[in-house]
């Protein structure tokens, strides 16, 4: 039987990846750090051990944001890749709304929950559209 691969990457294209399952936790978090990364009310990560992702294209650059993980992301466009912090640094995790099929991999918790926008915890009460709006 084939391994199952999740494939993703940025938004231009420039950099690609491929991790094997199994596939790590998948959390939603809400801290400050995230959104501003993210430039959204959440950000939406799995984990993966680094020798089951592999970076293709252009490498991924990579910003310090705290005293205890570095980001990735794409030199070119910007999209925000991944977070990689210091006490595990096996370890990588990659932004689900990058994957090529993000809905493959629910969320199965929320971090930094006290962080988040109020507005953002509710947004089923919101009017929905299929696309653009019409008016």
């Amino acid at each position: 039987m084939a391994e199952a691969v999740h494939t993703g990457g940025c938004l231009c294209g420039a950099v690609r990846y491929s991790a094997r399952a199994p596939l790590g936790n998948a959390t939603i978090c809400h801290c400050d750090m995230c959104r501003k990364a993210a430039g959204a009310p959440w950000m939406a990560f799995v984990v993966v051990t680094r020798d089951q992702v592999e970076f293709t294209g252009e490498p991924r650059a990579l910003y310090r944001s705290s005293a205890i993980a570095s980001r990735g992301f794409c030199g070119r466009c910007g999209t925000a890749l991944t977070w990689e912090g210091d006490k595990h640094p096996d370890m990588v995790d990659i932004a689900i709304a990058t994957l090529d099929e993000p809905a493959r991999v629910p969320p199965t918790d929320q971090i930094f929950a006290a962080e988040a926008i109020g507005w953002a915890q509710d947004l089923s009460t919101l009017p929905s559209y299929p696309g653009h709006r019409t008016a």
